[in-house]
């Protein structure tokens, strides 16, 4: 049976992890744009690569459990990698809450029940939730399992209590990690595991938006002053998420992969400074 693998967002980040993983298998490839997915599919299969186009908004559970029926028709479904999301400059808090934490929490629970015994999932979440000051135990395990449907009622998530975009950002890349420690748990059961990337800056379009944004001079300060001094490419992403769904990977599942150059060290504890909410 063709193994499949799942992209959900046709990103730079996504794409560089679909070529490190999906050699020889059938790379299921969703965006909420058919064009977008159409360009990413074409790219991919001139490089050799079996590809199949789907459309999904990650908002719509119809949509996802939809794309999670047509994975598991193609054949054994054995990964997952969900790259979708909006950032601070693209959305107003709404509908970052509405794409980055429901929309991640409806993938992890429909992919979860098709996912196929050893196969495994990535969620790119972000720096950006390690920057968030502690919530309360309560708060965490309300992110982690409260189910998708009563998300975005829960009372720390309401306008009144955001400072913003980058507020509800941190808090849906908090939820992503947290989310993705319980969830695999239910994976387990099935035996697939499931992890986080947090990446730091990467040179995607979606972070040239941050760059030239409202909270450009801030993003560049990140770089100068963080560890490496540079922003990271797709590819090294691809290379950790490598690891994390191959059998080298085997016995990590649960568990949130800080990528970010140092700039969260420099955060806590050196003299960066957090970009204005």
């Amino acid at each position: 049976m063709k193994q499949v693998v799942v992209l959900i967002g046709a990103g730079q980040i996504g794409m560089a992890i679909s070529r490190r993983i999906g050699v020889g298998k059938n790379i299921l490839l969703a965006d909420q744009n058919e064009e977008n997915a159409n360009a990413a599919a074409k790219v991919l299969a001139n490089a050799g690569y079996e590809t199949t186009v789907a459309t999904v908004d990650v908002s719509s559970r119809k949509e996802v459990h939809a794309l999670a029926q047509q994975a598991a028709s193609l054949g054994e479904l054995t990964g997952l990698i969900h790259a979708a999301g909006v950032s601070p400059s693209q959305a107003s808090p709404a509908t970052i809450l509405k794409v980055d934490l429901y929309g991640t929490a409806l993938v992890l629970e429909e992919f979860g029940s098709v996912i196929s015994t050893g196969g495994s999932g990535v969620v790119i979440a972000s720096q950006s939730g390690h920057r968030l000051p502690p919530l309360s135990p309560d708060q965490n395990k309300a992110l982690a399992t409260t189910p998708a449907e009563d998300l975005l009622s829960l009372p720390f998530l309401q306008p009144d209590k955001l400072t913003g975009s980058l507020n509800a950002y941190q808090l849906a890349k908090r939820g992503n990690s947290l989310r993705v420690m319980a969830e695999a748990l239910r994976w387990g059961k099935r035996g697939a595991r499931l992890n986080t990337i947090s990446p730091g800056i990467v040179m995607t379009p979606l972070a040239n938006d941050e760059l030239s944004g409202p909270r450009g001079e801030s993003y560049r300060k990140m770089i100068v002053d963080s560890v490496a001094g540079r922003a990271a490419t797709p590819d090294e992403v691809g290379n950790v998420a490598a690891l994390l769904m191959g059998p080298d990977g085997g016995f990590i599942t649960g568990s949130d992969f800080l990528m970010d150059g140092g700039v969260t060290a420099a955060y806590w504890f050196g003299d960066l400074e957090q970009p204005a909410s």
